[in-house]
């Protein structure tokens, strides 16, 4: 009995000496939110960051990833996606062109992807039901201040429907889900679509994005982002061509660098037509960078100029932005704009999201929303995404075993 003791013993040593189930070794961490920029491992138990050290010994874990020549970084956060697929009208984002997110983000990096309003008040409980409980993907959203929600054509012109009470009532029950109002492709002359968002989002303590392709003289860009929003709403598609940016002599104008200190946000939400290289290059020579990266995922986008999240970052990279300021524009940033600071860093005992990117060298082109393309000497591809704590996108293997070794065990 004692030599059998002592064999089980001997058996359970190793598995209590391995505290980790899963160690990111030798690769480049970059988290902003802990201003860390520079080789560490990252060890992880129980989908939980378990420790994040310059040196973790391959013994203490389970499973050991070489992230050698890579970067570590928090799960990217993509704020502005189209990921309902409820009942819409043709052309609807919420209907027959947003895209289910675990076809398209995981494989992206990006850990957590925020509806931008594809359900009002009247369905988010059936957008609840078919996508977010079900997609591995952590699905957010911003309800739609149009009750209907993004359905195209005359519904989202209805002054009718645009409801405060049922807006707040909705986001007051799922207070974990929704982080604020989106105001979208209203076409009035009227400031009502974005004046509601405001009083329903202060209503539960969210943020409110506008997306307006259109400004008239009675409803200026100008006004929107000095007046009308509030200190940490912000304005997505920032480099859409009829975004008035500049002056008579090219440079920017001056209300955007005092609606920057107001505390309002500008979103990138690339999409099919909002991102030109004739805005967003002078604009950035200029210093003009944005507060947060995002795809304004749809089936078009990702089949055009847009393609995916990274590709939109390696576009700012080959910008001139360093990859850190990137990286927090497409993770701390965000997180800290949606008011989710549990997400977007990779603190000790925070959530496991992570997203492993290689950076390749060469000749590369990279296409706005008109056609046209912007050379490029360096593009980033995700390698690896993690959430909570499990591989769910491993583009090369570097996290599974050499197959005669798996099978040897078998």
């Amino acid at each position: 009995m004692l030599r059998r003791f002592s064999i089980l013993l001997a058996l359970a040593l190793p598995l209590a000496a391995q505290p980790y189930d899963l160690l990111l070794q030798g690769g480049h961490l970059i988290d902003p939110r802990n201003q860390i920029d520079e080789p560490m491992d990252v060890a992880i138990a129980g989908g939980k960051i378990a420790a994040v050290e310059k040196s973790i010994a391959s013994s203490q874990a389970k499973q050991v990833v070489d992230a050698g020549g890579m970067f570590v970084t928090p799960g990217l956060i993509d704020i502005h996606a189209h990921v309902f697929t409820g009942t819409g009208e043709k052309g609807s984002l919420a209907g027959d062109t947003s895209v289910y997110p675990d076809d398209h983000c995981i494989r992206a990096g990006v850990t957590t992807a925020v509806d931008a309003g594809g359900a009002g008040a009247d369905n988010f409980e059936q957008f609840k039901d078919l996508i977010i409980d079900r997609a591995r993907t952590r699905v957010l959203s911003f309800i739609n201040i149009v009750n209907k929600g993004m359905r195209g054509g005359a519904i989202e012109q209805d002054i009718a429907d645009m409801k405060v009470g049922p807006t707040i009532a909705m986001a007051k029950k799922h207070p974990d889900l929704i982080v604020g109002v989106k105001a979208a492709h209203f076409e009035g002359p009227e400031w009502v679509s974005v004046d509601n968002a405001v009083k329903a989002a202060e209503g539960f303590g969210g943020v409110v994005m506008v997306d307006f392709g259109d400004f008239r003289k009675e409803r200026p860009f100008e006004q929107l982002v000095l007046e009308r929003l509030r200190p940490g709403d912000m304005y997505t598609h920032a480099y859409l061509g009829r975004v008035p940016w500049f002056d008579a002599n090219g440079k920017v104008n001056s209300f955007f660098y005092e609606a920057r200190v107001r505390g309002v946000k500008f979103d990138v939400g690339h999409g099919g037509g909002s991102l030109w290289w004739s805005r967003v290059i002078p604009a950035t020579r200029q210093g003009f960078w944005p507060d947060s990266i995002s795809t304004d995922l749809h089936t078009q986008s990702m089949k055009e100029g847009m393609k995916d999240m990274v590709n939109v970052m390696s576009k700012f990279l080959n910008l001139g932005a360093p990859l850190r300021d990137v990286i927090r524009w497409s993770t701390d940033n965000p997180a800290q704009q949606i008011h989710r600071p549990d997400l977007g860093h990779l603190s000790v005992g925070a959530g496991a999201d992570i997203t492993v990117l290689s950076r390749q060298l060469g000749d590369f082109g990279f296409i706005d929303t008109r056609g046209a393309r912007m050379d490029g000497t360096q593009k980033l591809q995700c390698e690896l995404t993690i959430r909570d704590g499990k591989v769910l996108w491993d583009l090369n293997g570097i996290a599974a075993p050499d197959w005669q070794t798996y099978y040897k065990k078998m």
